[in-house]
């Protein structure tokens, strides 16, 4: 037996045959053509397909794991559209007389690093996506299969990394687990294994690749990060009861569905949901939450490409809304920037983008866009119950502003005869140092605090979240970032304000006392999570 150590991006556990994912042959040889028309017009052909493939990905993946992380094949098919991605292309077959597979390869590797040497996460995470698309068109031009595993059955797909297109067109329903030798846990293959509820070790290593074989046992203990290769008896039986107890554990969180969030001396506490968009409020219901506690707004403008308009977003937070009757819906106002980049918004390029012009920063700069949201939102509170909160607070004076601006845009609706609730809530987000060390001033401001411990944590510790190489270092139980929770409740509390978390700690059961002793209100979770929290806060007695 062999064991392997990465890290585990989703807690089950697997046990089966390895199937080594074979990567598709995209081996390119100059070869010098004359024809330079009927190259160009063999790309266009490859293109023609592989927007075909994309699309038929795309709607796959809105199935398994919503529209927010189906968005990545609309890039990869916006990619395919590039001008100058095209241009390169033409121009390499044209002058330099070579073959179309050849012209395309050289591209790919030109501009995968360009990407590769800018400063900005999100930019260096397209030389992946560049390599992705240019692979399928070469793929489409050469006539190669697309990649995948010989193995029958049920199988523990193997890889030195999985492209995104690549995860999503595996038959979800024969994979027992993902394991990787490389990756983080940001990229997309460990976002994409946690939606789809599958078992995932990324990080396990080159040696790991190199010792494996399809057909080998292997256990994945997702929970853990460790990949037991040929296993003995021992380690299997107790993995296997592990997985049993696990599997039974799920099982009866599902008898929780209608209990009560309540801890055993009586202590109620609010478990909501995350969302990505208006297409995740089914997975919302079917797990119970008591309602939405953070609904990232920005997935309307990444999908559009110019500025949502009013009924846009009227729509959506309407159909949102509605779909809840009447249980709490929080909606953050546009958080784009950093690592969520907008063409239309034309950002300039950063060398500290998450430390830069983003979120509130945009919205209070270009009053324009933020007006608009405002509008859409305040005429979409008459049809359930709306709060509304603002991301990347770091000033008294910015929260003064927001509420004035929403004071505006009230004033202005009731001028024109546009009925509005008069009792939407309005918070911030506590996920700047600076937002935790002046709660104190801003909680008599606001109707509640939520706190994003994702950024919090990388705040606080100066640990860039979107860098495997640090992962390390980003420790998110650490008592700074504790601490700051703390002091942000018990102003938040001093004041007559609520708190909640909707960062992902919200959901690490090992603090959810932790958190009720210091007297968080609501704790705002992955729609998965919701049962698991619900089963961790009935089973917490505060008055010990």
């Amino acid at each position: 037996m062999v064991k392997f150590t990465g890290k585990g991006v989703y807690g089950a556990v697997a046990i089966g045959k390895i199937s080594i994912f074979k990567k598709q042959d995209v081996t390119v040889k100059r070869v010098h053509i004359n024809d330079t028309d009927a190259e160009k017009a063999r790309v266009k052909s490859a293109k023609e397909a592989s927007t075909e493939q994309l699309q038929a990905i795309y709607e796959k993946a809105l199935k398994e794991v919503g529209e927010t992380n189906a968005q990545i094949f609309e890039i990869h098919m916006m990619m395919l559209e590039d001008e100058d991605y095209n241009e390169s292309i033409e121009n390499i077959i044209e002058t330099q007389k070579v073959n179309a597979e050849y012209a395309v390869a050289v591209t790919a590797d030109n501009f995968a690093e360009m990407f590769s040497s800018m400063d900005d996460a999100y930019m260096q995470a397209r030389a992946a996506d560049v390599k992705d698309i240019s692979n399928r068109i070469i793929a489409n031009l050469n006539g190669t299969a697309a990649g995948g595993t010989d193995t029958e059955g049920k199988m523990i797909v193997c890889a030195d990394d999985l492209a995104p297109s690549e995860t999503v067109s595996l038959d979800k329903d024969r994979v027992l687990a993902f394991v990787t030798a490389h990756g983080s846990s940001n990229s997309h293959t460990a976002i994409l294994a946690r939606n789809m509820n599958i078992p995932a070790v990324i990080g396990a290593g080159d040696d790991f690749l190199a010792r494996i074989n399809d057909g080998d046992e292997a256990i994945v203990d997702g929970f853990t990060g460790e990949v037991f290769l040929n296993p003995d008896d021992a380690t299997k039986e107790r993995l296997l009861s592990k997985q049993k107890a696990d599997e039974e554990k799920k099982r009866l969180l599902q008898k929780l569905k209608g209990k009560e969030n309540i801890t055993l001396d009586g202590t109620k506490i609010n478990i909501y949901a995350n969302i990505g968009s208006v297409d995740n409020i089914g997975a919302v219901l079917l797990n119970d939450a008591g309602g939405i506690g953070l609904f990232r707004s920005e997935f309307l403008y990444l999908e559009n490409s110019s500025y949502p308009t009013e009924e846009q977003q009227f729509t959506a937070y309407k159909r949102a809304l509605e779909s809840m009757a009447g249980k709490k819906v929080i909606i953050r106002t546009l958080d784009i920037g950093a690592d969520k980049q907008v063409d239309y918004f034309e950002l300039k390029k950063e060398e500290n983008p998450a430390l830069g012009y983003r979120a509130i920063r945009i919205c209070l700069t270009r009053p324009e866009i933020f007006r608009t949201q405002l509008r859409a939102l305040f005429r979409a509170s008459v049809y359930g119950n709306l709060g509304i909160m603002f991301p990347m607070i770091t000033s008294v004076s910015e929260v003064e502003r927001i509420i004035a601006i929403c004071g505006e845009v009230r004033a202005e609706l009731k001028t024109q005869g546009i009925a509005y609730s008069e009792s939407v809530e309005l918070g911030i987000m506590i996920e700047t140092p600076a937002a935790a060390i002046i709660s104190d001033k801003l909680a008599p401001m606001v109707d509640f605090f939520s706190v994003g411990t994702n950024d919090l944590t990388q705040y606080t510790l100066a640990c860039d979240r979107q860098n495997p190489d640090i992962e390390q270092f980003c420790d998110t139980h650490h008592e700074a970032v504790l601490r700051l929770i703390e002091m942000s409740a018990e102003n938040a509390h001093k004041n007559g304000a609520w708190i909640g978390i909707c960062g992902e700690l919200a959901a690490d059961t090992t603090l959810t006392e932790t958190f009720l002793r210091m007297g968080i209100d609501e704790l705002s979770v992955s729609p998965t999570f919701v049962l698991k929290v619900r089963d961790a806060v009935r089973n917490i007695d505060l008055s010990t």
